[in-house]
């Protein structure tokens, strides 16, 4: 199936004049144009939520991705056209994307933090090969669906993440904090899970412990969620309080 970007691929190869191809250039632009577009969407998103890879990271792996790309279709000499693999330089691009992912992931106690920010760096990859390959329908409706997860989608896993949170607390160590949050705990019907503890440096307090622990609350209950991390921070006079997330 020949769709309308490949059209004006075509049309645009063919375009030459005076022995020059102009074509190819107005092709390139129009390519990496969108790219900065289209990746800067995503990019913006993760900024506006203080990730750690922003704008600049998620641009720099999307035009980097759809420059190595044009490079594979047009960067070797005629005399190599009919013995290429244009698809050889995009796999390569996969891979390398992947292990700069890789550095955006956290390990943190039970919980992982940074995987949807991997995720958004490697789609960023992805973007940046569709529009280098001049597949421009396919880079805008692959964006869309993505911003779309990225937002609507977020909602949703909030809620659905209401019943099982993932809880990080920073206590004074001279608290009993443990036994707070048990106590806590069978107030609001929930139960806790995967308790882990570490010791971390806080400007108030001498001695200050990391708590980490899944509170899974009791199917068919009502989640109060803000009342019981209120209700914690009171009991555990937690100096910090938050929720793990991805």
């Amino acid at each position: 199936m020949i769709t309308i970007d490949q059209k004006l691929a075509e049309y645009l190869n063919n375009w030459i004049v005076d022995g020059w191809p102009v074509g190819n250039l107005i092709l390139c632009v129009i390519a990496l144009t969108l790219c900065v577009i289209l990746v800067g969407v995503v990019g913006i998103e993760r900024e506006w939520r203080g990730r750690s890879a922003g704008l600049r990271t998620h641009l720099l792996v999307g035009v980097g991705s759809a420059i190595i790309m044009i490079l594979s279709i047009y960067g070797f000499p005629q005399v190599f056209q009919d013995h290429r693999d244009v698809a050889r330089l995009a796999a390569q691009i996969i891979t390398g994307v992947g292990f700069l992912g890789a550095g955006a992931i956290i390990h943190r106690n039970n919980g992982i933090k940074g995987l949807t920010t991997a995720g958004t760096i490697w789609v960023s990859m992805a973007i940046g090969i569709a529009c280098g390959s001049f597949n421009f329908i396919l880079a805008i409706i692959g964006t869309m669906l993505i911003f779309a997860v990225l937002t609507v989608f977020k909602k949703v896993e909030v809620k659905i993440g209401q019943k099982n949170p993932t809880i990080v607390l920073i206590v004074p160590g001279d608290k009993p904090a443990l036994e707070k949050i048990l106590i806590v705990s069978k107030e609001f019907n929930c139960r806790v899970t995967g308790i882990s503890t570490t010791l971390v440096d806080d400007s108030t307090s001498s001695k200050a412990v990391e708590v980490t622990f899944q509170a899974v609350f009791a199917d068919g209950g009502e989640v109060k969620l803000s009342e019981y991390l209120a209700q914690l921070e009171k009991e555990t006079g937690a100096v910090n309080i938050h929720l793990l997330s991805h």
